[in-house]
């Protein structure tokens, strides 16, 4: 309605703004009650832009222009509500809350962390994983049942979790861990409901590399003690029936492996607790050795450090290549590199689907069945204890499944409710280039 004169005719102005702060014309602040201002792009949460004043003359009016508005402007304060959709409702407590409360992803990036569960009982501590409340329920009695759903299926009605102000919710990782596991082309009994007959509805990665071998042709995991069919421990899992002195193991020890999945941190393998300084964050060191060594099969040739080193500098540009980098690099050599039924002293090492019909291929449009996206929460700050409301995501971040949650006596000891996983980083949206999952959508919405 502005008409007033002005060279801009009826364009509404908004000055330009270069700095974040709280200042101008243009304001930014990290809290809706605007209380603090930001500082950055990384903590500029909401903004409030005012518009340059302009002033309307009443035509109709005894005497033209005679009345005006007088000099109006408006103000607008927004922020961005973002939503994590179609993912496992998972929360990993940060495992340095209080000596990094914003969880710098480059300090995490490329290494290994061990998840332990906690089933609801108690607060959570540094290094918990969890569940989050999703919209189709994981509370109650069916609980267990959906947490089934939501861990196997690969195709789940559209379901969102909020990206800022989340429910945790109590839930028991050994009793669902069987449907993580389809991930890796192990289907345990009882799944048929979830997962069809065929698992079908719960298929794995096209690249199902793991640290157990197949006994016989059944899909189910057993214990290594008996002597059922199933997926099992190999005879010589990684680090060694006799464990060297820590560290990367010599060509002797590597080639006398059974072929391993992709290892723990070396500072994660040599007992259930490990003795990383950091505790159940690792330091990236994994032994890369060890790894190519033990599959004559996949990497004929590689049968010392020099010529290990010399591939992985072809094919990766450095001699430290992350577990995530190598399983994305075999989907793409697969042919070469992924294999199915190697003979290993009367069992059946497999790096590609055998029990279900078919594996999934990550792409623009397909999630990757061994990339899971995981609220981290300040867990002491929040004081999350089973279910509770309006908990703050710090970062969303993608993690990498390197193995299958079991117990493991022997190689790397684990829990049935352990899960090893390596930092990727932080979840990316949609649209940005590079997205690893395409579920992150965010969206601006109206305060005042």
């Amino acid at each position: 309605m502005a008409n007033d004169g002005s060279a801009s005719g009826r364009a509404i102005n908004v000055q330009n703004e270069a700095t974040c702060d709280a200042t101008g014309k243009v304001r930014f602040y990290q809290d809706i009650g605007k209380t603090t201002a930001a500082t950055s792009d990384a903590n500029a949460k909401f903004v409030e832009v005012e518009v340059d004043p302009r002033q309307a003359n009443f035509a109709l009016t005894p005497i033209v222009a005679a009345y005006n508005s007088g000099a109006m402007k408006a103000v607008a304060f927004a922020g961005m509500q973002s939503a994590i959709c179609k993912v496992p409702p998972l929360m990993l407590c940060n495992p340095n809350e209080t000596s990094d409360p914003n969880f710098t992803i480059a300090n995490y990036t490329g290494k290994g962390i061990r998840l332990v569960a906690n089933d609801g009982g108690g607060i959570y501590g540094p290094g918990n994983f969890g569940f989050l409340a999703s919209g189709l329920g994981t509370g109650g009695a069916n609980g267990a049942k959906v947490l089934r759903q939501i861990l196997g299926l690969s195709a789940l009605a559209e379901d969102c979790v909020s990206g800022n102000g989340v429910t945790t919710d109590p839930g028991n990782m050994v009793s669902v861990r069987d449907a993580l596991n389809t991930r890796f082309d192990i289907y345990d009994s009882g799944l048929n409901n979830v997962c069809g007959k065929d698992g079908s509805a719960c298929p794995p990665s096209i690249n199902t590399r793991k640290d157990v071998v197949q006994k016989g042709n059944s899909c189910v995991l057993v214990d290594n003690t008996g002597n059922g069919n199933g997926w099992r421990l190999p005879a010589n899992p990684y680090p060694g029936a006799t464990l060297p002195a820590e560290g990367a193991l010599t060509d002797a020890q590597a080639k006398a492996l059974s072929p391993t999945g992709y290892p723990h941190d070396i500072c994660h393998s040599f007992s259930e607790t490990g003795d990383c300084a950091g505790g159940r964050i690792g330091t990236g060191t994994w032994d890369r050795y060890a790894y190519f060594e033990s599959h004559p099969t996949d990497y004929p040739g590689l049968t010392s450090h020099a010529a290990v080193d010399t591939f992985m500098t072809a094919n990766f540009g450095t001699l430290t290549p992350t577990r995530y980098q190598v399983y994305a690099w075999e989907m793409q050599h697969a042919t070469d590199r992924l294999h199915t039924n190697v003979n290993v002293n009367g069992t059946k090492a497999s790096s590609q689907p055998v029990c279900a019909p078919s594996g999934i291929t990550p792409g623009v449009s397909q999630v990757d069945r061994r990339v899971l996206t995981v609220a981290v929460v300040n867990c002491a700050a929040e004081g999350v204890k089973g279910k509770t409301s309006g908990v703050q995501v710090t970062k969303w971040v993608d993690v990498f499944l390197t193995e299958p949650s079991m117990a493991r006596t022997a190689g790397t000891p684990t829990e049935n409710s352990d899960v090893y996983v390596e930092m990727i980083g932080q979840t990316k949206n949609a649209t940005d280039e590079g997205a690893v999952q395409l579920v992150k959508k965010s969206v601006p919405y109206l305060i005042e």
